[in-house]
């Protein structure tokens, strides 16, 4: 029996991001991929000792994409801005990735150097430590939340539509909220929130 070929960490985490991307985050299993890698599962678990590993993996993956470096533009909202569209831009391409954000960025490379680098922008703003990581967390909530919101509940989805039937006797402000959001798109959306938040954190 001819010895299993040997798989480097990217090549594993291409493979899931494959799968991912077809089939979804019900599809993400060990058995699919090793299929995706042409290999027997048994194979795959010498690389990876589990599903949580390997959702990690792939995390870092997408993450790994984003530039991290300080933005070339003196203003720190403008740098932060930019920080944050850079991981929108990577991590919109894979949307079914977005529930896996939260639950494995602290163990990302790629998310720490990106997270040290808004820190670091923080911190020469002038916040404190308690500051900076009520700051950091606003952020943080802010880009991924906005990214599940983009993804599985668009302005441009059903959700919206319904609201803005609303009877305006009974739901004024949210019928007429709704029928605004119509015409609302993803990245203006995305911008002018992030605005409004880096605007109240006097950045």
């Amino acid at each position: 029996m001819p010895r299993p070929r040997s798989l480097t960490t990217p090549q594993i985490a291409g493979a899931a991001l494959r799968v991912l991307d077809r089939d979804g985050l019900q599809g993400l299993t060990m058995r699919a991929v090793a299929t995706e890698l042409g290999m027997g599962t048994m194979s795959v678990y010498r690389y990876v000792a589990d599903r949580a590993q390997l959702e990690a993996l792939v995390v870092d993956h997408v993450l790994t994409g984003v530039d991290t470096s300080v933005p070339d533009v003196r203003a720190r909202h403008r740098q932060i801005a930019e920080l944050a569209d850079r991981v929108r831009t990577a991590v919109g391409t894979h949307p079914a990735v977005v529930p896996l954000i939260l639950a494995h960025r602290h163990t990302s490379p790629a998310s720490m150097r990106w997270g040290n680098t808004v820190l670091g922008i923080l911190a020469d703003a002038g916040l404190g430590p308690a500051e900076r990581v009520m700051a950091f967390r606003a952020l943080v909530a802010y880009v991924f939340g906005a990214l599940q919101v983009e993804h599985f509940s668009p302005l441009a989805g059903t959700g919206t539509t319904a609201l803005a039937t609303l009877d305006p006797a009974d739901h004024p402000h949210l019928a007429s909220t709704a029928r605004e959001a119509q015409g609302i798109g993803p990245e203006r959306e995305f911008r002018g929130g992030l605005d409004l938040l880096l605007r109240g954190l006097d950045l």
